[in-house]
């Protein structure tokens, strides 16, 4: 009796499972990350020199050098010896690149910046034409204000790594969850 009873419990929850997801399913939603949108390890990539529009030089170095880290880190990408070996290419060009004062001491003086980029980036396979993924990703990161010109270019610096780094997990995530 008590075996019956136990049966048909789980026969019903079973049943109510397949139907949740069924209806899931049924209202747009999925599973994303394909076997298609995985970067294998071991694939070759190469990052152009992204394009600005704006004067900040070193902006294109570093967001070019996280990319290439970011990827070898988090994915076993390496990176490839010129543009027309690599498997994949990442190019793009920085949209916006802006540090504003954040918060004040109560002497009216600036206490914190925030360093806020954002950049246009799009993934290419080797041999295609049309990109793989393209879209814009933004990050910003809060900074220390400083007398000292020199100190105060520093921590922009350590700021605009941070920023990368994060722009280049971000960019990640967001192929792999392609759809």
């Amino acid at each position: 009796m008590i075996d019956q009873v136990y049966c048909k419990t789980r026969a019903i929850r079973l049943i109510l499972m397949v139907l949740v997801l069924l209806s899931v399913s049924a209202c747009g939603y999925h599973i994303t990350g394909s076997a298609l949108n995985r970067l294998a390890p071991g694939q070759s990539l190469w990052v152009s020199f992204i394009g600005i529009e704006i004067d900040s030089p070193p902006a294109q170095t570093v967001l070019r050098r996280s990319l290439l880290e970011e990827c070898h880190a988090m994915r076993g990408l390496n990176p490839a010896g010129t543009a027309a070996t690599a498997d994949l290419r990442i190019k793009g060009g920085l949209r916006s690149y802006s540090a504003r004062a954040m918060s004040y001491t109560a002497l009216d003086q600036v206490r914190e910046y925030r360093l806020t980029v954002e950049v246009d980036l799009e993934l290419s396979r080797k041999d295609e034409t049309t990109p793989f993924w393209k879209g814009t990703i933004q990050s910003y990161q809060d900074y220390p204000a400083n007398k000292d010109l020199a100190l105060q270019r520093s921590a922009e610096e350590a700021a605009l790594a941070a920023v990368s780094h994060t722009i280049a997990q971000k960019f990640l995530v967001a192929v792999e969850q392609v759809y």
